[in-house]
């Protein structure tokens, strides 16, 4: 996505995280992500491409933003597939998601989700085999 203004990308991301609250707020939840198949693109795009980095696994938390950061951080430890659209761009900022997509920082979502509730980004990771 390119947005028609510098702020539309960081609108978006806040308004992902105050639907997520909306539906989650004074409800029990736990949450569960697979790290898998982490193309450079959402899995809607029909011209998305080949993963960017190897299967990292599961994750699950009670709180989404901890777990979301979790994620996060567990792709950014993983080398770049060779081949994928992610190794053909430059590799600036040890972020692959934003050397994936300049346009976009991720981070902003988390803060905004930090700000209003919905969790913390802070998180202990038990592996577990």
């Amino acid at each position: 996505m390119h947005p028609g203004e510098d702020t539309a990308n960081e609108i978006l991301n806040c308004k992902i995280a105050e639907y997520a609250y909306a539906v989650l707020k004074d409800r029990p939840h736990f949450h569960i992500s697979l790290v898998m198949d982490v193309s450079p693109n959402c899995d809607c795009h029909a011209e998305n491409d080949a993963p960017i980095v190897p299967d990292v696994g599961m994750f699950a938390s009670f709180d989404p933003v901890a777990l979301d950061v979790a994620c996060a951080d567990a792709v950014n430890r993983q080398p770049v597939l060779n081949g994928s659209f992610l190794a053909e761009q430059p590799q600036t900022t040890h972020d692959h998601f934003t050397d994936t997509h300049p346009v976009t920082d991720w981070r902003v979502g988390i803060d905004h989700a930090v700000k209003i509730g919905l969790g913390n980004r802070d998180y202990e990771l038990i592996p577990i085999k």
